[in-house]
């Protein structure tokens, strides 16, 4: 422990997970703490289903029905992987995808005056869809074919749009689509929590339609993946990658001081002994100093003994209610998994619904969601405050993660990465790079 490293790691997060990873594999010797004992962080999943009711303080432990404690893998936030996004390119630079077996989320729905419809993301499915009329079909297909045909790089795809000035709004009116058609492209292609976009340049939001689609393209039901035994599988899988290039794990590890000299971070004190480090990265948890509060998110785990209503009793989906639906800010996300995922008993599924808090009745502003699972047989709820950082890093070299938003993918989650990777690196994460560092190592025969 008495020892000098380049980085250590605070926390074993996703985030903090992925970069420790990062950092190994290019050659940092890194040390990796955390004072709870089990990987996950505020990303862990929850097993046995026994430590999922002490952990929300109810009373007992679970009935009989609930089947044999251990089938569970409950997780804390619930986020799928979008099949073409950045988190899978992660994963497959990196080869964790040796340690981990996904599958296809079946579903993505859209709420619209108070029924469930499944997300149309094909011309087909487009043209089918009973969300909307005729013409507005027609106009539809026509917009997600000049979507699939842009290319920012390709000015004669841009039909007198300027991606760098044209607002969202402007390219709706310019295909005359009307409000309810935006409001699930916005929220259920693009994913967007709130309606800010619509008066921003409309590049990103096209980029978004497009992930969308070429994440639906690749495996057909939904453009969503998940881990088989849950989300906490995945810290893991990048701990074992950093692992593999020397870096040092330590769960259990109270964590008694951050030792600061002249502004800048020199290492972590914990049961006595000081490890040396010229760079830090940690979650909101280690440096309360450092952060600020920037919102809360509610998200309630419910266990059903049902597939939810009105999707064609899928194993798994996502609902977006978007927040025009249901005269909020930000919309109201709801993700199913069940047994087919190995993180439920037999004939048990696990929806947990997640928005950003608005009033003082958070539980309240979730409702809608709550609506559409019922009947519920247990509740979990837990409201977590957001943080950012306060401190960016560029004098003291603490590095820290922002908390997981409701959003229900990885894209922001990897967005944090790739800033974190920027501030400290003073270079932007190139996946191609890394790609080539791992080859140095195993050389190039092993790789095939």
């Amino acid at each position: 422990m008495n020892e000098e490293y380049d980085v250590i790691v605070l926390g074993t997060g996703l985030t903090e997970c992925i970069l420790s990873g990062i950092m190994s594999v290019n050659g940092k010797k890194v040390l990796h703490m955390d004072r709870n004992s089990y990987y996950g962080g505020e990303s862990a999943s929850i097993t046995p289903l026994e430590d999922l009711y002490k952990r929300f303080n109810l009373p007992g432990t679970p009935p009989e029905s609930m089947g044999r404690g251990r089938d569970w893998n409950v997780d804390l936030i619930p986020k799928f992987l979008m099949a073409n996004g950045q988190l899978v390119k992660m994963l497959l630079y990196t080869e964790v995808t040796r340690y981990l077996d996904f599958k296809v989320i079946e579903g993505s729905f859209v709420y619209k005056g108070g029924k469930i419809y499944k997300v149309p993301s094909t011309e087909a499915e487009a043209l089918a869809s009973s969300l909307m009329g005729l013409f507005e079909k027609r106009r539809f297909r026509k917009f997600l074919v000049y979507v699939a045909n842009f290319d920012e790089n390709d000015p004669r795809t841009f039909e007198g749009v300027d991606p760098k000035k044209t607002t969202m709004r402007d390219v709706y009116k310019k295909f005359d689509l009307g409000q309810d058609v935006i409001d699930f492209t916005g929220h259920a292609l693009a994913l967007y929590r709130t309606d800010d976009y619509l008066d921003q340049p409309c590049q990103e939001t096209i980029n978004r339609i497009k992930l969308y689609s070429e994440s639906l393209a690749r495996y057909g039901k939904s453009p969503y993946l998940y881990p088989l035994y849950g989300l906490g599988e995945l810290p893991q899988g990048f701990a074992r990658l950093s692992a593999i290039y020397g870096g040092t794990y330590m769960l259990n590890k109270p964590i008694e001081e951050i030792v600061i000299e002249n502004g800048k971070v020199v290492g972590v004190k914990s049961e006595g002994e000081v490890a040396r480090c010229k760079q830090l990265i940690c979650d909101p948890s280690y440096v309360s100093d450092r952060v600020t509060k920037v919102g809360q998110v509610i998200r309630v785990i419910c266990i059903l003994s049902h597939p939810i209503k009105n999707t064609n009793d899928a194993n798994s989906c996502q609902i977006i209610i978007p927040q025009n639906q249901v005269n909020r800010k930000s919309d109201i996300y709801v993700c199913m998994i069940s047994s087919a995922h190995n993180v439920a008993a037999q004939g048990k599924y696990i929806a947990i619904a997640s928005t950003t808090v608005e009033t003082a009745d958070p539980e309240k502003e979730i409702k809608p969601a709550l609506d559409l699972l019922e009947p519920i047989e247990q509740k979990f709820v837990s409201i977590s405050d957001l943080f950012a950082p306060t401190d960016l890093g560029t004098e003291s070299q603490i590095f820290i993660s922002r908390t997981y938003d409701a959003t229900t993918h990885f894209e922001t989650t990897c967005d944090d990465i790739k800033d974190i990777y920027k501030r400290m690196m003073g270079s932007e994460f190139d996946f191609e790079e890394m790609k080539r560092k791992k080859n140095d190592i195993y050389g190039e025969e092993e790789q095939q």
